[in-house]
C-alpha cells in the first residue's frame, strides 16, 4: 500500500505547508521519509503533537525546551530528535513561521 500526503497538503517555496488544518501523522511520517529521517518514533510523533498543540494555541513559536517538557522529554531533546527545529516544524505540518523566527528555529 503506497502512502500519499493528502492533495490538500501543499507546500509553500521554503518547504512549509501551506494549510496547517491538512495534516495528520500518516503526512507527518511521509515527510520525514522523504526528508531522509526514515520512520518517526513515538517519542518524535509525541513531541510534533505538542509543538502543533501549542503553535495553533498561541500562534507563535513555542519555546522548544517547554515543547520538550511537555512531551514528557529532556529540555534538550529537539536536538536529539530532529536533524534541527526547522525540520520538526515542517514535518508538523506548521506554516512558514516568517524569516526571523527561521533563524530562531
Amino acid at each position: 500500500m503506497t502512502q500519499t500526503i493528502p492533495a490538500k497538503q501543499l507546500f509553500d517555496a521554503d518547504g512549509f505547508v501551506t494549510d496547517a488544518g491538512g495534516w495528520n501523522e500518516l503526512a507527518a511520517r511521509r515527510i520525514a521519509r522523504l526528508d531522509g529521517l526514515g520512520d518517526l518514533d513515538e517519542c518524535q510523533l509525541r513531541l510534533l503533537r505538542h509543538l502543533r498543540a501549542s503553535y495553533l494555541h498561541s500562534g507563535a513559536v513555542p519555546s522548544l525546551p517547554h515543547i520538550c517538557r511537555l512531551s514528557s522529554l529532556e529540555p534538550t531533546c529537539m536536538t536529539r530528535l530532529f536533524p534541527n527545529a526547522r525540520e520538526a516544524w515542517r514535518i508538523a505540518g506548521l506554516p512558514n513561521p516568517g524569516e526571523e523566527a527561521k533563524a530562531y528555529l
